[in-house]
């Protein structure tokens, strides 16, 4: 299955290109699927269709989903409680009745990246296009099942179950039950159910789509995500300008915003794969205007996003890490090693990463921005890289 994400800034028309590029995948014979992240149904008034919190068919080969965040929050709990009732019982905790219970902040990030691993991970579909929420709400979204994995091995590493035969010693030793067991169980299934949706976000037939109109907000916004999709490794398939204006236009207020439109397009073609979706006149609605939207198909090449390491020890004593980070300014990036981990900051964006096997017998030795990609250099560490001198 390929996987479309597609965001872009608050108000740039999302969801109505998220839906008309789901429109035309189905036209084209993809068994696709709409899965969108709008509390209300946005995905159903450009669509013509309402939909809801189950699968809907909307055409011959689309459906379109919205899940619902709260009702699986409250199954979530319902089954967590009745994991941890003896612990619940001892504390004296009153258990909570499944219809008093409203979503915690987080829970709908995390009820949507299970909808999306099921999703993805579903037979019945040749295409998932996915409607993201705004940035940079759709960036953090997308970091959250690598930072909450990491969380977790850092609290419960799955290495302290080993002394799982001296639990019972210690609970009568206690007097008091010890909740080691469904808490690492526990742990060990939130683990593969996030390394499950880090699949279908790393996978290489994903890749994103971002919608911005052009012009000096649009292309701030554009910048900002493309720095934020490149540290998380992941490809920017297109950029879809939405709303342009047609190149007759009368009026000289028109004008004025066309010729920032035609800026800020040039400039976006000197980097992107840009598709113009012409301003309809007014919102889209049903079938007949997202196909005059006329967005691109979904390209069918993919071409994953590498960081790879290059041998330069012949010629300069190191090995080099390239990192490409388009839009990164200089004086906006930190590296910070910490063990075997590198903690980047680029911008407003930070990311902890697990370094190659390779470089992690190895010291930094510096590093340099050119041409929009960070070049870290290695120097062997001799004390674990004995050959390095000969």
């Amino acid at each position: 299955m390929r996987t479309i994400l597609i965001t872009g800034p608050g108000g740039s028309g999302r969801t109505t290109v998220a839906a008309a590029t789901a429109l035309e995948a189905a036209r084209e014979g993809h068994r696709t699927l709409l899965l969108s992240a709008d509390r209300t149904d946005t995905p159903g008034t450009a669509l013509g269709t309402a939909t809801g919190p189950v699968p809907t068919e909307v055409s011959a080969h689309l459906s379109a989903w919205r899940p619902d965040a709260a009702e699986r929050f409250r199954q979530d709990l319902t089954a967590f409680q009745t994991r941890a009732v003896n612990v619940l019982d001892l504390l004296g905790a009153a258990r909570l009745d499944a219809e008093e219970v409203t979503p915690l902040p987080g829970a709908e990030e995390l009820s949507f990246l299970r909808a999306l691993r099921d999703a993805a991970l579903s037979e019945r579909y040749d295409l998932l296009v996915v409607d993201l929420p705004p940035l940079p709400q759709a960036l953090a979204l997308l970091a959250l099942p690598e930072e909450l994995r990491r969380y977790l091995r850092r609290l419960l590493p799955p290495e302290r179950q080993a002394a799982r035969a001296l639990r019972p010693v210690l609970g009568r030793l206690a007097g008091v039950p010890m909740p080691a067991d469904w808490l690492y169980e526990t742990a060990a299934r939130w683990d593969v159910e996030l390394a499950a949706v880090e699949a279908v976000l790393t996978d290489r037939n994903t890749a994103v789509r971002l919608v911005a109109e052009p012009g000096p907000a649009g292309a701030d916004a554009v910048r900002t995500a493309t720095l934020g999709l490149a540290l998380r490794a992941l490809r920017t398939e297109s950029l879809i300008a939405s709303r342009v204006l047609p190149e007759t236009a009368p009026d000289s207020w028109l004008s004025a915003l066309l010729a920032q439109q035609r800026k800020t397009l040039a400039d976006w073609r000197e980097s992107y794969d840009v598709h113009p979706v012409p301003h309809l006149g007014h919102d889209p609605h049903g079938p007949d205007d997202l196909a005059a939207l006329a967005v691109p198909g979904v390209n069918p090449a993919t071409t994953p996003v590498g960081w790879p390491v290059t041998d330069r020890l012949a010629e300069d004593g190191v090995l080099v890490w390239h990192l490409p980070l388009p839009g990164a300014i200089r004086d906006e990036l930190d590296l910070v090693r910490r063990g075997d981990e590198l903690l980047i900051t680029a911008g407003p964006f930070r990311r902890i990463v697990a370094l190659p096997s390779a470089l992690r017998r190895c010291t930094v030795a510096g590093a340099g921005l050119r041409d929009g990609e960070l070049r870290i250099r290695f120097a062997p560490d001799p004390g674990l890289w004995p050959a390095a001198g000969r």
